[in-house]
Order: structure tokens, then C-alpha cells, then sequence
């Protein structure tokens, strides 16, 4: 069995760099053997990093409609945990309570860290990587889990690498990005992930790659690949998203008709591509 487990939280032991896939800014399908990602070897003992993080959780009353949730939460069942993980985060039908989730997603981690990419809970496992990641960013108030820009790279760079999960690779892009004292590796790594999060359909990460195209931002100015990226993440946008929205209206009011014309081209390209 591979110790993927072991691996991943090895991390806590020092910083590891990890190198990106390729990618294409021109919508064309990325070669899976490019998303490869070399992942550490392990260090023993190093599992009990996260073990430490997922203590135990106190029972709590919980709605009638949920008791079975519960049940199955602490049978160890993933879907179940995941969505009390949720409903903790959300304060949805339960009172809101961040440090609850953390716990919840905890254990999906340490449970399932070495579960199969093609496993069917294998989403689920991810995107509690993901969750945790993003507490790690801003920390919980009041808790024993801090603010540590670090350890959220870990458990983004783990969901990203191992799991392939989209909302990962933008988080881990962004981390690249927007380090003040960010080095030429560090942007590579970041434009990289940013590249394929884009690629799978991030409307995020489309719309930051769409901005550092059109911009000419650290990367050589590629007006019309730039808007057809923003077109792309405009269209998903959530209502509350009104940066993507803006960054659009923005590159559009100066593109030029060849911009536009060149990006509907691509555009065309990218839906085309998407249906094959």
C-alpha cells in the first residue's frame, strides 16, 4: 500500500517543493502525464501530525432529521462526516461552529488520505483537504488551530498533487501568486497550478489567469486569451463574485475588436473541446 498518509503530513516537518504541472493558455486539453506530480518520500511517525489535529469530538444534540447523519459520522462514514463537517461551517440547521467542522474534516482526512483518486469518496476526501486548508489560512478564533500559511500549503499542495481537486490547484496557485517576497520558482509553481485549476474549469482560477493575460501581469500579454478566460469564469460567476464580473467589463472596454474576435475563436475552441 502506498503511504500516502505518512506522506502528506511528513510535510509538517518542513517546507517541500513541489513541481507543477504544464499547462496550455490556449484552452487545448492538458496531457495527463503533465499533471504528474512527484510526491515526497515518508517519514516515519509523521502520521500522527493530523491524528493530533482530529481529536475526539463531543457528542451533541443534533435535530431529529439529523440523528442518522450522526450515526453514521461516527461509524466513520465519509459522505456523512463531510456533510456534519458542512453543516458545522455553515451553521446550516445546527449552531455554526467553525472548530466542529475542522474536527470533522479531520478525520476524513486521516482516515482516507491513501484512498484511491478513482475511490468514489475520493471528492469528498479532497475537498476536506481543501477545507482545511483554508482554515489553516485565516486560523479559528478562540482554538487551538492558528494561523499557518504553511500548513495550508500542505494540505492544498496534497489535495492538488495526489487528488487532482480543481479548487485545490487555485487555492495553491494563489499561495504562489501573491507571496510578497515570491521567487521565480514560486511564480512558475503558482502559474502552473493556476494553469490547469483554469483548464479543468475553476471559473477562479479562469478569471485570475484570464487578468494576468490581459494585463500583461507577469506573464507576456495575451489580450484575447486573457478575455476569453474572463468570458469563461463571467459566466459562472456566484452572484457575490462581482470582481470577476468587474475584471470582464474592464478587458472588454479596452480590447479591440481583433481581442474580440480572436477570443470568440477560442472560445469556440474551449466548448468545442470540452464536448469531445
Amino acid at each position: 500500500m502506498r503511504t500516502f498518509r505518512r506522506t502528506i503530513f511528513a510535510f509538517a516537518l518542513g517546507a517541500i517543493p513541489v513541481a507543477g504541472p504544464g499547462f496550455g493558455f490556449d484552452g487545448a486539453p492538458v496531457n495527463p502525464q503533465d499533471t504528474t506530480i512527484p510526491v515526497v518520500s515518508p517519514q516515519p511517525g509523521a502520521a500522527a501530525a493530523l491524528k493530533r489535529a482530529a481529536a475526539p469530538i463531543a457528542p451533541t444534540a443534533l435535530p431529529n432529521s439529523n440523528s442518522s447523519v450522526m450515526s453514521l459520522a461516527e461509524a466513520g462514514h465519509p459522505v456523512a462526516q463531510w456533510k456534519l463537517g458542512k453543516m458545522y461551517a455553515e451553521g446550516d440547521g445546527v449552531a455554526q461552529d467553525d472548530l466542529r467542522a475542522f474536527e470533522y474534516f479531520s478525520r476524513i482526512a486521516n482516515a482516507h488520505a491513501e484512498d484511491s483518486p478513482s475511490a468514489p469518496q475520493a471528492s469528498i476526501v479532497a475537498n476536506a483537504f481543501v477545507a482545511l486548508g483554508r482554515y489553516y489560512l485565516s486560523g479559528i478564533p478562540n482554538s487551538k488551530v492558528k494561523a499557518d500559511t504553511e500548513r495550508a500549503r500542505e494540505m492544498f499542495s496534497y489535495a492538488a498533487s495526489y487528488f487532482g481537486n480543481a479548487d485545490a490547484q487555485y487555492d495553491l496557485a494563489r499561495l504562489y501568486l501573491k507571496t510578497p517576497d515570491a521567487s521565480r520558482d514560486d511564480f512558475r509553481y503558482g502559474a502552473r497550478w493556476l494553469g490547469l485549476a483554469a483548464q479543468k474549469g475553476q471559473h477562479q482560477a479562469q478569471a485570475l489567469l484570464g487578468q494576468m493575460l490581459f494585463n500583461g501581469d507577469r506573464l507576456p500579454p495575451q489580450r484575447a486569451r486573457g478575455l476569453m478566460w474572463l468570458t469563461l469564469a463571467r459566466d459562472s460567476a456566484t452572484p457575490d463574485e462581482n470582481w470577476i464580473r468587474e475584471s470582464y467589463n474592464r478587458a472588454v472596454a479596452k480590447a479591440s475588436e481583433d481581442d474580440k474576435t480572436m477570443a470568440l475563436q477560442m472560445l469556440e475552441h474551449w466548448v468545442q473541446g470540452r464536448r469531445d
